[in-house]
């Protein structure tokens, strides 16, 4: 082992909308908001993760909090670079006299630009990779999930996540068929503000969106009895009078106001199934698909998903976690995964 390759650290990063994850020697190490808090003159960054998200919409004039990722891709690219730099200060536990170089594997949607993928390479040169390998998100969750990816049989992974949905038909080390829309957990939250909005006259915020969604957010107006939640109370400002007030709202009406966002979602499924071939079209039949990612965990949306395929949909075993997993899978031996895209 040369001297290069001891100071070569190794680790795979889920660089999502919503949240930042990074294994580091096989353990997720990392698990932050993908959200970054700085000065506005000087533009130094004050915070990222946990605590720049406690600072979101409470800031004064000179400190904005920004999200660097919008759909998956990078929006802001010094706010990118220097979010990914301090998370991956989070790995050690403390200073070190030497900054190691890394190999990294970076997961990105798979309906991503050529510029949008250089963006990516840039920010990880910038955070000091010394070798950078892409893989495309349906794939890593397809491996986070334990699919054979290399079998000659067809499986279906639909991966929500903060800003898109990924929909692929994966065999034979590829990605056969594939839909990928910006429609996500980021746009179902924009929608609770609204219906807040609209229907109760209040303003609220995307943290407290999120929080509903989180909390009471449905797929379906009518949820069986053991996963249907209680109405939770709601703070926000009344828009008639500017005072604070309070109210409740219950799954019936979250489900409402989600139903044209999972409407999309649906017919990009049913079109990603139009397009694959039949041979494999009969493994998804027996195999039924797989669904992955934090937008997995709304309540129904496996049983909606399933009335409208007439399939079997199977939601993942920690569906967050799902992508990262198949990241630091394909790190481990990358010379494994023709799939993986490096720099040329």
């Amino acid at each position: 082992m040369g001297l290069f390759d001891f100071l070569t650290h190794e680790i795979a990063i889920d660089l999502g909308t919503a949240n930042t994850l990074i294994i580091y020697k096989g353990q997720v190490i990392v698990d932050e908001p993908s959200i970054v808090a700085r000065d506005r003159t000087t533009k130094k960054v004050i915070a990222v993760g946990k605590r720049a998200q406690q600072m979101f919409g409470k800031t004064h004039k000179n400190i904005e909090t920004i999200r660097p990722l919008k759909d998956g891709v990078i929006a802001d690219f010094e706010a990118a670079e220097e979010m990914i730099r301090q998370m991956i200060k989070m790995l050690y536990d403390r200073k070190r006299w030497l900054s190691p170089q890394y190999k990294m594997v970076i997961c990105i949607p798979s309906g991503i630009t050529e510029v949008e993928k250089e963006a990516v390479f840039k920010s990880a040169e910038k955070s000091n990779s010394r070798e950078t390998y892409l893989i495309h998100e349906p794939m890593a969750a397809a491996l986070g999930i334990g699919i054979d990816v290399g079998e000659p049989e067809g499986n279906m992974v639909i991966d929500i996540g903060g800003g898109t949905t990924e929909i692929a038909v994966i065999a034979l080390m590829g990605i056969v068929c594939d839909e990928s829309i910006r429609v996500a957990g980021d746009e179902f939250t924009l929608a609770i503000v609204d219906f807040i909005r609209r229907q109760h006259n209040m303003l609220i915020g995307e943290r407290t969106a999120e929080q509903i969604k989180i909390k009471v957010g449905s797929a379906l107006e009518q949820l069986p009895d053991a996963i249907a939640p209680a109405d939770i109370p709601v703070n926000g400002r009344d828009l008639m009078t500017g005072v604070p007030k309070q109210i409740y709202v219950g799954y019936k009406e979250i489900s409402k106001c989600l139903n044209v966002s999972i409407s999309n979602i649906e017919e990009a499924v049913l079109r990603a199934l139009e397009a694959t071939p039949p041979e494999l079209a009969s493994d998804i039949y027996e195999r039924g698909i797989y669904l992955t990612g934090g937008g997995a965990l709304l309540r129904g949306l496996d049983i909606r998903l399933a009335r409208r395929t007439k399939l079997d949909v199977h939601v993942a075993e920690d569906p967050l976690r799902a992508v990262v997993r198949g990241t630091g899978k394909a790190l481990e031996a990358p010379e494994k995964y023709p799939f993986l895209i490096s720099k040329s």
